[in-house]
């Protein structure tokens, strides 16, 4: 009896270990990152020679601790059979199944999961398995971009530089945009600035440049506490504006509108060294808000009137976004007092309507009275709007002085109070604060008094 060689007996087994098991391999088209709004297809392409049993897609969240199985809404199967030369060649069933995503949002990004299970060729009580996976990345477009001033209202400083930031605030967009300014139309060269540490509070920035003093403008007593540049450096000094009663008596030309534009001789016309910092913070929607400031040492006689933009760009933008600001000293304030015609005893309010210009960044507003105190006794007043409570008749044609200061420069603009009688109160019943005087409340009391007594008589 002639014995088997042992190559035929392992084709053998192998071909009969070949139709006992089932073949079955599972991949998932790859796909480019996507926008919010497009319409996506996750297509699961899967090829064997058994039988199907179930198809299943899940959503992986939570960094792939939990697996949500979503809606299989488009399944589509095509056969592929083939011409077979040898019958131990199996026909294999190539299968597509796809799950369309009409509308992407930020929430749909992640990854994805399709699981494939057919029969056992040996045993239908048994399940082959195989899977796929996919990540979906899905961009968003920044939504808004604002350009701001940091550290506003500032007053303008005529006697040391001082420094100035643009802050470019990004929000909406999915990954972080790339973010640059422009001054009048051209990209600024910016020495990049390291990110703050977490947890840091927010930035300061430090002096950038140290500037001489211009010892013109500089009072001799500050001039004679030390030469600049040694020890310790000067303070900032502002112009001496003591009242006029202080001053004793002095006769004060009042124009219009008085507009300050002289500046130190320090302020060169070299070009400003630049310095940049980029940071971003996740949002709780998915998105990225991303931070850009610019600092220089700010030059009033060049930057003013300069035009700054800031510019982004992302994948999902076709063309780039930008925003922009002009930095323009205030000029011109529009005051309006009411009531127009105010009487004894009135709330006067005197109010900074706008500018004849569009001012960045915001001004700081400083009310006085030119000659006296405040009718509250105070020396001046921030904000926008005076109030007057109860006028009395000695402020009719008092003068007020509105001071509007930005870092790029100032204003003053005068108005007088002209207070009529008010026919409601005798003339001379009112003090200084609105109230009945001392003396005729003095006179009423009196008055009462001898009427009790000629009573009692």
């Amino acid at each position: 009896m002639r014995t088997m060689s042992p190559l035929p007996l392992c084709l053998l087994l192998w071909d009969l270990l070949e139709l006992a098991l089932a073949y079955l391999t599972v991949s998932i088209e790859p796909l480019p990152p996507v926008v919010v709004g497009d319409a996506v297809t996750l297509k699961c392409n899967f090829k064997t020679d058994g039988k199907m049993r179930e198809i299943v897609w899940y959503r992986v969240t939570d960094g792939g601790t939990i697996k949500q199985k979503i809606f299989t809404f488009d399944a589509m199967f095509s056969t592929n059979f083939s011409h077979m030369e040898n019958y131990r060649k199996r026909e294999d069933l190539v299968y597509q199944s796809t799950v369309r995503l009409p509308e992407v949002r930020i929430s749909d990004n992640g990854p994805y999961e399709c699981h494939v299970g057919i029969y056992d060729r040996a045993t239908r009580e048994k399940v082959v398995l195989a899977s796929g996976n996919i990540f979906l990345n899905v961009m968003a477009p920044p939504t808004s971009i604002s350009v701001l001033a940091a550290d506003t209202p500032a007053p303008f400083s005529r006697y040391q530089a001082q420094n100035f930031t643009l802050v470019c605030v990004v929000s909406g967009g999915k990954p972080a945009p790339l973010v640059y300014f422009k001054r009048d139309g051209e990209p600024i060269e910016a020495t990049p600035l390291p990110e703050p540490p977490a947890g840091a509070g927010s930035w300061a920035p430090r002096n950038l440049l140290h500037r001489d003093l211009d010892d013109t403008k500089v009072p001799k007593s500050l001039a004679a506490e030390g030469e600049v540049g040694g020890g310790r450096p000067l303070a900032t000094a502002d112009p001496p504006r003591g009242l006029a009663a202080e001053r004793g008596p002095v006769t004060e030309t009042i124009p219009e509108t008085v507009v300050s534009r002289e500046f130190p001789r320090w302020v060169h016309v070299a070009e400003p060294i630049y310095y940049f910092r980029h940071t971003h913070a996740p949002v709780s929607d998915g998105t990225v808000e991303a931070r850009a400031t610019l600092t220089w040492t700010l030059n009033p006689q060049i930057d003013n009137e300069a035009l700054f933009s800031c510019e982004v760009k992302h994948p999902a933008l076709s063309m780039p976004m930008q925003s922009e600001v002009t930095l323009v000293a205030p000029k011109g304030p529009k005051i309006t007092m009411t009531p127009t015609r105010a009487r004894v005893g009135d709330t006067v309010r005197i109010l900074v309507q706008g500018f004849q210009n569009e001012v960045f960044p915001e001004p700081l507003f400083t009310w006085t009275r030119v000659g006296s105190r405040l009718l509250d006794g105070s020396a001046e007043h921030d904000g926008k709007e005076l109030v007057l409570e109860r006028v009395p008749a000695e402020l009719n044609g008092s003068m007020y002085r509105c001071t509007a200061q930005n870092p790029l420069g100032s204003t003053d603009t005068h108005t007088r109070l002209i207070v009529f009688e008010n026919p409601n109160i005798p003339r001379g019943t009112e003090d200084s604060n609105g109230s009945l005087t001392s003396h005729c409340g003095f006179r009423l009391v009196l008055a009462l008094t001898l009427t009790v007594i000629l009573e009692l008589t």
